[in-house]
């Protein structure tokens, strides 16, 4: 992200001072949400849900953000629209999307077994796919007892699920004072309860229009996008759900709600320093590989570097004006990553002699293991080992009353565009799976790499040095 003019650039780090005269004034778009839709029908339906009679009219213009087919949610074509001609009254559904988190210990493994066997987390060629799971095993069982500390440290589990089922609770009372009356599931993509749990009570509730809400503000392949293909690959194989009009918002960081209600945390633990004035505000986003970026088009690093660039505007409109930064956290694995890493800049900062600093977790809305054992411990400790003398952490939004009520804003702006997915839509990679001359090659060059890779003793050596 260029730096606003007048920012003090100390190498190797770039401090940006809260100044907009490097950048238009931005407007803050109300609804702020990308959206994946299916068609630019212009077709109406009267919708009915608890106290509220709404028309829903499909709107002839753009929302904002892009669809990317590489991150797994596709721009289906006009053909392949089914139209949903029930006249019954609409059941409204909202499903959560979250990452999911153990329970216990003794879920950390197959927790971590059912991370690493995502393609879309770990991107194998095409001729090794059928290799995921080993790999994933592999990698789950050397990372385990590491894994098991952390958690251990934050109480023995991931508060993840029962924060996001407050939200959900949360959202389907912030609907009800809007007059929608709507379901609200939670769709846990690595742990319980899992996305097919939810979807499979969306069928039995005979929800008649879906809105998809990823507890990402920003887009990733990684997140948002392996989420999204699961949920899409499940509707469009089935023959009830394939009807269902469904509205995906892909990401929502330019919400004037969720911006207002990451500046009103901040600017109330700037208030707790002895000089408010003086901390460098610190946010630390979940990084990815850089390839995810660089190769596969992945949005996550302008759309993340936009959403402080809208937070520190509005911090500006309220008088403050501290200096800030970037550095992208948990990395995992030999591969390059987004940078700078945050561990890396902490040392930096304090041999360049930041005494104040408040770490901001940009990229997180609940609190588990990244906020409370990461943040909160590894690097809070790592920061006063380098010199920081006033360290603060802004909490994660969690059930911010602001913040429940800009994301049932966001459900109601995007039902109008929901549409349903057909059975007949199917990507070409799928094809290319069934080809039974290809898969046999992957099969006998990919079971000789399994043999070295899973038996070879120097290469679980190098699994221990590089993947923990």
């Amino acid at each position: 992200m260029a730096a606003a003019s007048g920012s003090r650039i100390i190498p190797p780090i770039k401090f940006y001072q809260n100044s907009a005269t490097s950048h238009p004034q931005p407007l803050f778009n109300t609804s702020g949400i990308s959206v994946a839709r299916y068609s630019n029908s212009n077709d109406s339906r009267n919708t009915v849900t608890g106290e509220l009679s709404l028309r829903l009219q499909m709107p002839k213009k753009d929302f904002i953000g892009k669809t990317f087919c590489s991150a797994g949610v596709c721009t289906y074509p006009v053909d392949a629209i089914e139209s949903h001609s029930d006249t019954t009254e609409e059941k409204i559904g909202v499903v959560l999307l979250n990452l999911g988190g153990p329970d216990s210990l003794q879920d950390v493994q197959p927790f971590l077994f059912n991370l690493f066997a995502d393609p879309d987390i770990i991107r194998l060629p095409r001729l090794f796919r059928f290799l995921q799971r080993p790999l994933a095993q592999v990698i789950s069982v050397l990372r385990a007892p590491k894994s098991k500390e952390g958690y251990a440290s934050i109480g023995g589990g991931s508060p993840l699920r029962k924060i996001t089922d407050e939200q959900a609770s949360a959202i389907k009372l912030a609907l009800e004072a809007k007059e929608v009356s709507a379901n609200v599931y939670v769709a846990m993509r690595y742990w319980y309860p899992f996305t097919e749990e939810a979807v499979h009570q969306i069928k039995r509730d005979r929800i008649t229009r879906l809105v998809v809400l990823p507890l990402y503000p920003q887009y990733s392949i990684s997140t948002t996008g392996s989420s999204v293909r699961v949920l899409r690959d499940m509707f469009r194989n089935d023959a009830h759900l394939s009807r269902v009009p469904v509205a995906i918002i892909q990401s929502w960081y330019q919400r004037e709600g969720y911006i207002k209600s990451m500046a009103d945390l901040m600017e109330k633990e700037l208030q707790i320093f002895p000089n408010p004035d003086e901390p460098l505000i610190f946010f630390s986003a979940h990084g990815v590989p850089v390839s995810y970026v660089e190769d596969a088009g992945d949005p996550y690093r302008d759309q993340m570097e936009e959403c402080i660039f809208l937070i520190m505007q509005e911090l500006k409109s309220r008088g403050i004006n501290n200096n800030h930064t970037l550095a992208y956290q948990s990395r995992v694995g030999p591969v390059q990553w987004l940078k700078p890493y945050t561990d890396e800049i902490l040392v930096e900062l304090g041999k360049q002699g930041v005494k104040s600093l408040l770490a901001v977790p940009v990229s997180f809305v609940s609190e588990h293991i990244e906020t409370l054992e990461e943040i909160d411990m590894e690097y809070r400790e790592l920061a006063l080992e380098s010199g920081i003398v006033n360290w603060g952490r802004v909490p994660a939004l969690n059930c911010t009353s602001s913040f429940i009520a800009d994301l049932a804003d966001a459900v109601i702006e995007a039902l109008p565009s929901a549409e349903t997915i057909s059975t007949t839509c199917k990507a070409t990679s799928d094809e290319a799976e069934n080809d039974i001359v290809g898969y046999a090659i992957k099969m006998l060059f990919g079971s000789i790499l399994a043999f070295f890779l899973l038996l070879s003793p120097k290469v679980i050596s190098a699994f221990r040095n590089h993947m923990l």
